[in-house]
């Protein structure tokens, strides 16, 4: 009987999702039997890259929308222009496209690249300042590597190094300095969700980008905030502060991961004035992520080897953002990436803060001194000073 009752509670949980199913395809198949014709075509074209070589220009595209789409014209500054499709001229929905036009496209000006389709819709691409895409190669490969770890690893190294002088604070100074590190957080969550909206305004609305960014940011801070509180009871309490600090150097190491796909994409667009400014820009930025980092360890002794690996973990992922941004960039996945690094560096914050309160009450002090709120405005005014080099 009891075998019995389970198959009949699985039938009747089933059940309702066949019937839903069922529903569905009839819909989609009959129809609801309401006959009009939509005033206009619902046809969606977005240009999510343009390559420019000797060959001429090469724009990848994507249908987004409902329908097929037949691309029937190319139009390049106001002329018409032959050119060739792969795999053809007309995309099913989701489907990705390569028109090949073969334009003598001139060094430095704007070039507008418009389609117009078999229902007169027209979209456009833009060049704002033509220059020869770099072409993938071994050595293009190691010199991005190279500019994200000029950019993370070396940076946050540097940073590291002031922890034998942070090591000097009393008690007070200590919770100081962390809550500078929260300063330091806060500003880089709010930047790194601006970064975030910023790519899913660029993404095919059909994927929906804002959402990504903030489902991204709620899951993973939920997650975190999950395995953290699983291992608590497993980790003793001399382990805490390196535990933090490899939280922060991860939550950093998103955060850099995004710093590295504007840098490769600046210079896969053959902005490489732009891509230089921003190095400079994010060294610069990026030192004051050591300071908090290395702020949980003060009260240990780690050895060199755990500054490398903290090192790696916050500056390594910007080598692998300079890469993605070079040679696969993709709007949607990058506001996505952008949200998981914001909810990362949201769970840091509560675990650092609820560090502060923690000692504070064991040691009879003021979570909210005047010295504390005093490191908080420090660690932001750092942050927002240090940002104007990579603004613009």
């Amino acid at each position: 009987m009891r075998s019995s009752n389970k198959l009949k509670a699985i039938l009747w949980g089933i059940l309702p999702l066949v019937l839903l199913i069922a529903i569905i395809i009839t819909i989609a198949k009959v129809g609801t039997g309401i006959e009009s014709e939509p005033a206009a075509p619902i046809e969606v074209l977005n240009v999510e890259k343009i390559t420019l070589n000797d060959e001429g220009i090469q724009v990848r595209v994507l249908n987004s929308g409902p329908e097929a789409i037949t691309i029937a014209q190319v139009v390049v500054d106001g002329a018409f222009w032959n050119a060739s499709f792969s795999p053809s001229d007309t995309l099913k929905r989701f489907e990705q496209g390569t028109v090949k036009i073969p334009y003598p496209w001139v060094q430095g000006d704007p070039h507008e690249i418009k389609f117009i389709t078999s229902n007169g819709l027209i979209f456009t691409g833009e060049v704002a300042a033509a220059a020869a895409t770099p072409e993938p190669s071994g050595k293009l490969f190691w010199q991005y590597a190279l500019i994200g770890f000029y950019v993370g690893v070396i940076p946050v190294g540097l940073g590291l190094l002031w922890y034998p002088f942070l090591r000097r604070f009393s008690v007070k100074g200590m919770h100081a300095i962390l809550a500078m590190t929260i300063g330091l957080l806060f500003f880089l969550v709010i930047d790194t969700f601006q970064e975030g909206f910023e790519m899913a305004t660029e993404a095919p609305s059909v994927f929906q980008g804002t959402g990504l960014v903030w489902f991204g940011a709620l899951l993973s801070c939920l997650f975190l905030i999950a395995v953290d509180q699983s291992n608590e009871r497993k980790l003793s309490n001399k382990s805490d502060g390196r535990r933090v600090a490899t939280k922060i150097a991860t939550g950093i190491g998103l955060h850099n991961l995004g710093e590295g796909l504007a840098i490769g994409s600046a210079f896969a667009v053959g902005e490489a004035a732009l891509g230089t400014f921003l190095i400079i820009g994010f060294t610069l930025h990026n030192i004051t992520e050591g300071v908090g980092i290395a702020s949980p360890l003060l009260k240990e002794r780690p050895n060199w080897k755990i500054f490398v690996k903290l090192a790696l973990i916050a500056g390594g992922p910007a080598i692998i953002g300079t890469w993605a941004g070079g040679f696969l960039f993709n709007d949607t996945l990058a506001a996505l990436f952008f949200g998981i690094g914001a909810g990362a560096i949201l769970q840091v914050i509560y675990v650092i803060s609820k560090m502060i309160l923690k000692e504070s009450e064991k040691k009879g002090l003021s979570p909210v001194s005047w010295l504390n709120f005093g490191g908080l405005t420090a660690g932001i005014l750092i942050m927002y000073v240090t940002a104007l080099m990579v603004k613009f």
